[in-house]
């Protein structure tokens, strides 16, 4: 059974991240009284604009710590549970080939039907992985559309006190960014926050 890392995953998709906050993330009712930091651009025409560190923020935001907690625990006991029952098959696959062996079925009709009934659990342990997996993996989308749309509204929540005209991941989009626009730690204290808050 494969093992699908969640928070590896999450990560990548940053990239989806980025670009619903670059989408949603600018305000056209800007007001000179709600900005908080100073703007800057390249050419001086105050263009306003940020950036975030996502994999900082998907290690540190404490919704995306606990699903991914949940989410190893649940692949753990589907996997500790297919485990048992693969190892239970083998043991009756062991014990079949050792009867056969020894000549221990009384008739070859006996010993076909029990290969076959085995061939048909392979068979039922074949899907069952099939099945598991694709359960972990709908969870694992499940949970990383949760946390995008948990970033991507409190990103545009905190856009409108702070009126950014951009606000950019840093995940494939910024190769070197001034520490000053970097709104990381705001983000992750705001986003933990409002988690905080919902768990009471």
């Amino acid at each position: 059974m494969k093992k699908l890392p969640l928070i590896l995953s999450v990560i990548a998709l940053a990239g989806v991240v980025a670009l619903f906050i670059l989408y949603f993330s600018a305000n056209s009712s800007k007001t000179e009284d709600r900005i908080t930091k100073p703007a800057y651009s390249s050419d001086g025409g105050g263009l306003k604009v940020a950036y975030i560190q996502t994999d900082s923020v998907l290690i540190n935001y404490q919704l995306a710590i606990d699903l991914n907690d949940d989410f190893i625990a649940k692949q753990t006991q589907y996997t500790e549970d297919f485990a048992k029952k693969r190892s239970n098959l083998e043991q009756q696959a062991v014990a079949f080939q050792e009867k056969l062996q020894r000549g221990g079925f009384l008739t070859e009709d006996r010993a076909m039907k029990e290969r076959d009934r085995i061939l048909g659990e392979e068979q039922e342990m074949q899907q069952l992985d099939y099945e598991l997996s694709n359960k972990l993996a709908q969870i694992e989308r499940e949970i990383n559309i949760q946390i995008i749309d948990s970033i991507v509204g409190y990103v545009k929540e905190y856009n409108k006190m702070h009126n950014y005209d951009y606000i950019f991941s840093n995940n494939g989009n910024i190769i070197v960014g001034a520490e000053q626009f970097n709104i990381t730690k705001d983000i992750v204290e705001g986003l933990n926050a409002r988690y905080s808050k919902k768990e009471k």
